[in-house]
């Protein structure tokens, strides 16, 4: 079954609606779901669709292109070169409307690196003489970015849009498993890092313990070898990318101190989380307001499921190997609490992004701080300060997943932190609570028109 993805099946159709040729590159993470919406999307329209080959040869490539090409007979001629092939599928898009889809594009850049100049000669004197739909589809983000769609490339100020397939928002993740509570929904969430594939292997006809414990913590299931399996995909040298994530998923955030956990020079380090950044496995942030102070650069575990995964099942492959894995489960349950809380904070976020047109600040920017307060003499952080530029009012967020109710001293402390920030004539304040509030915080927060006070019951509904 096909869930969500409405928006970029729209702008593909709407480009599939014009009269002309256009060109749509489509890229995201593995497993994001690409190949899965470009197959929805050519349902039931003429298309030709060839899959590279990792580290395929050019004959191995030339031969599965030459086979899309003629659909799969049997007795289909191999072309002798990729300039053949191409030259076939415009014969082919004279005659009727055609989507010619290149899934995982950079395997064949790979295999023959003068495609991108062969399909920038084909475009500019001949798919442009038809209404042809070319998609490029590709899971290396660095490579799509820079040589499909970047200044230097040679198919630059070709393409008519461009469609970056992200992991799924929490309103759509939650249709995987209607029948889980929302609770458990954003639990599930939480530990496929709401990727489809992973998402697809939940069956909310079992209780939610039943499906973390048979995906991670069993030797056979697919996400307990899924971390290795791509990292064996992306790298050439999985260990050390295996190396830096341990170390980012062990709390060194800096970049000195992940060298110092790995052990190899700054330079190399940032050269291989580069590539865990390109590839959408780690994130590079930096305070709220403080963007251009890269002094402040903090690495974290974008993918919900690497860092499910390296918290909690790293640490216990051997025990699950040895047939353990209901024993390890058992003893990690209890911390699953813990380990919501980063991602409560972005649930929060994509909340206040749903409910934008109600809010008291039309924000522009939305995102985490940390730093020194002055004033407290400590550091601190706040979960989250929505602000628009050059304006004096600004929101200010603290997000709680804790199985007590948050009580009116988490108010009052948030608004102690925030007074460091002067620049703003005017604060709000938005509290989310998974466990609801005590009647201090309701009584607290019922006189006062700058704060509000937001249970998880009451979001996404």
């Amino acid at each position: 079954m096909f869930i969500g993805r409405q928006k970029e099946l729209e702008a593909l159709s709407d480009q599939y609606q014009q009269d002309r040729f256009t060109f749509i590159p489509v890229y995201g993470r593995r497993r994001v779901g690409k190949t899965q919406l470009i197959e929805e999307f050519i349902r039931d329209k003429r298309a030709i669709f060839f899959t590279a080959v990792n580290k395929g040869t050019y004959k191995n490539n030339l031969e599965l292109l030459s086979k899309a090409i003629f659909e799969g007979s049997n007795a289909h001629p191999i072309y002798n070169s990729f300039y053949d092939a191409m030259e076939g599928v415009y014969e082919l898009a004279q005659k009727e409307k055609l989507i010619f889809v290149i899934d995982e594009f950079p395997y064949l850049a790979q295999s023959e690196e003068s495609i991108l100049s062969i399909l920038q000669q084909f475009i500019d004197l001949k798919f442009l003489k038809t209404n042809m739909m070319l998609i490029l589809s590709g899971s290396s983000l660095s490579f799509m970015e820079n040589q499909v769609m970047g200044y230097q490339s040679p198919l630059y100020g070709r393409r008519n849009g461009q469609i970056k397939l992200l992991p799924m928002n929490f309103q759509t993740a939650r249709q995987f498993a209607p029948n889980f509570s929302k609770l458990d929904q954003a639990i599930m969430f939480a530990v496929t890092g709401a990727i489809p594939k992973y998402l697809s292997l939940f069956n909310d006809a079992l209780s939610l313990d039943a499906n973390i414990r048979g995906q991670y913590f069993d030797r056979n299931a697919y996400l307990f070898e899924e971390t290795d399996n791509l990292l064996k995909q992306e790298f050439k040298e999985p260990a050390l990318y295996q190396s830096i994530i341990t170390a980012i998923a062990g709390g060194a955030s800096q970049m000195k101190d992940i060298k110092n956990k790995v052990g190899e020079e700054s330079s190399t380090i940032a050269t291989y989380i580069k590539s865990l950044l390109d590839t959408g496995i780690v994130k590079k942030e930096v305070p709220a307001m403080d963007k251009h102070d890269s002094r402040k650069t903090i690495y974290r575990l974008e993918d919900g499921m690497f860092r499910f995964w390296y918290r909690f099942v790293y640490p216990n492959v051997s025990l699950v190997a040895l047939d353990k894995g209901e024993m390890v489960y058992n003893r990690i349950k209890p911390q699953i609490t813990d380990f919501m809380g980063e991602v409560f904070e972005k649930l929060c976020i994509e909340y206040m992004w749903s409910i934008y047109d109600t809010l008291p600040v039309p924000f522009q920017n939305i995102s985490r701080w940390w730093g020194n307060n002055p004033s407290l003499k400590s550091q601190m952080e706040i979960d989250f300060i929505a602000n628009r530029n050059e304006s004096k009012e600004a929101i200010f967020g603290e997000c709680k997943w804790r199985n007590e109710e948050l009580d009116r001293g988490v108010i009052e402390g948030l608004i102690e932190k925030c007074e460091m920030f002067s620049q703003f004539e005017r604060k709000h304040y938005y509290f989310f609570s998974k466990s609801g509030f005590t009647t201090g915080a309701c009584e607290f927060a019922s006189g006062r028109d700058d704060i509000r006070l937001v249970a998880f019951a009451d979001m996404f509904n």
